[in-house]
């Protein structure tokens, strides 16, 4: 008999309890965690199972006091059955706001009159953590907190259950759907090795937006009220999120914060250079966000060359060192491209170079090529174009993830470097005193 998502996700969370002694869960406040927290409460209920499991919330301080209430009332029920990890750390975030600011950092000590509330009571803050160092990154302190997590347990196997669903974006359905098989848990798709006995669970990966509204309905589930206030707003379904408002994906929502939260609007604006401006023109072209226009008398190198000298130097500095990455990998290396967008270019009487191996698992095939002014074609997201580069500086997109940019080779090293401090402060902690 065919099962339901709801089934389905029992079925999971089943086997989770099932094959591992410490589990926990990553809780934002929002409507996928909150559907997933409730779905444990519910199997513990009924299973009758006596055993706690964790709730780990990394608090960014800055959050609609809607959220912030949810969140409290969530921690402050079924103590008999969750264990709250909130965690108020300094660690850099991300932000779109500012071209000064690449990261900003909640709880930073040095901007404590700026905060925008008191670190809440029973908080774990960074001296709980002997792996935590300034150059660490909120993603990073993912990965850490669960090996700590899993040595706190002494746990044999650690499961975060984590609420992502493949509707939300491809980048979720890709990490579902990839084809490494060795990194899953007894191949179940929706599972993920992150360290040695320690792996991520997506037990609601294929649920839609509508089965989490009909599951709240029909169980009677507490949600955060935020979600209300969206819809008032007019905000469509598939666009209501909880998340850190200074990153790209919560640039067009930002404004919201002056209707819906006024007295957290005001404290916020002071706290992270560049929100009143993203929050009036976050939805139009001068961020990019709507078709960009070249201005008169530029090429779009022109232009870019302009931007860049309104930038300040360190930020000037990161955009011309990915640019030359990025050159010299699409002269000398060269970008993967499909048959179709090949021959495009090739129509355009615009020279390149096709290789027939990639060393990559894909289809198409590498291309060399100079950077171009602009490319008006298909896959033009996938081409050298000094427009694009345009649009990553209008976006204060500091990483270039508009060129396709992921971590560099520096910021590979500096990850690697925070994860051996880690283990070396943990080795030290380990060793019994003589």
């Amino acid at each position: 008999m065919k099962k339901n998502v709801y089934e389905r996700a029992m079925c999971r969370i089943d086997t989770i309890f099932k094959e591992f002694d410490n589990i926990y869960i990553s809780f934002s406040g929002g409507k996928d965690s909150s559907v997933m927290l409730n779905l444990c409460i519910q199997y513990l209920r009924e299973t009758g199972l006596k055993r706690k499991i964790g709730v780990f919330h990394m608090d960014y301080e800055i959050q609609y006091n809607e959220t912030l209430r949810y969140i409290d009332h969530i921690f402050n029920t079924n103590p008999d059955i969750i264990e709250v990890y909130r965690v108020c750390v300094p660690f850099k975030v991300s932000t779109c706001t500012s071209m000064y600011q690449m990261f900003w950092r909640p709880w930073d000590e040095e901007c404590k009159k700026l905060w925008v509330r008191e670190i809440p009571s029973g908080s774990y803050t960074k001296k709980d953590f002997p792996f935590y160092n300034e150059e660490m990154w909120d993603y990073d302190f993912y990965t850490l907190f669960a090996q700590w997590y899993h040595r706190l347990k002494k746990a044999d196997k650690t499961c975060c259950l984590v609420g992502i669903r493949t509707q939300e974006s491809l980048h979720r359905w890709r990490t579902i759907h990839s084809n490494n098989r060795y990194n899953m848990y007894h191949y179940k798709k929706w599972t993920r090795q992150i360290k040695e006995n320690i792996y991520n669970a997506y037990v609601i990966y294929d649920w839609l937006t509508t089965d989490i509204w009909t599951a709240n309905c029909r169980f009677k589930w507490e949600y955060n009220r935020l979600y209300d206030l969206y819809y008032q707003a007019g905000v469509p379904l598939e666009m209501q999120r909880v998340a850190s408002p200074f990153i790209s994906t919560a640039r067009e929502s930002l404004s919201l914060y002056r209707a819906i939260d006024p007295d957290m609007w005001g404290k916020m604006i002071c706290r992270v250079n560049g929100v009143n401006f993203t929050a009036l023109y976050g939805h139009t072209s001068l961020v990019a966000k709507q078709k960009i226009i070249l201005p008169r008398g530029h090429t779009w190198e022109s232009y870019m060359h302009y931007l860049l000298s309104t930038l300040p130097e360190s930020t000037r500095l990161n955009y011309l060192q990915k640019l030359s990455v990025s050159i010299n990998f699409w002269r000398n290396k060269g970008g993967c491209l499909s048959e179709k967008t090949i021959e495009e270019l090739q129509a355009l009487k615009i020279k390149i170079e096709v290789s027939d191996y990639s060393n990559y698992k894909t289809n198409k095939r590498p291309v060399k090529m100079e950077y171009q002014d602009n490319i008006e074609i298909t896959d033009f997201k996938e081409l050298p174009t000094f427009k694009r580069m345009c649009i990553c500086i209008l976006k204060n997109d500091h990483l270039c993830k508009y060129m396709g940019f992921t971590m560099t080779k520096k910021e590979i090293e500096n990850r690697a470097r925070i994860m051996d401090f880690y283990v070396n402060i943990y080795g030290k902690l380990q060793k019994p005193s003589l």
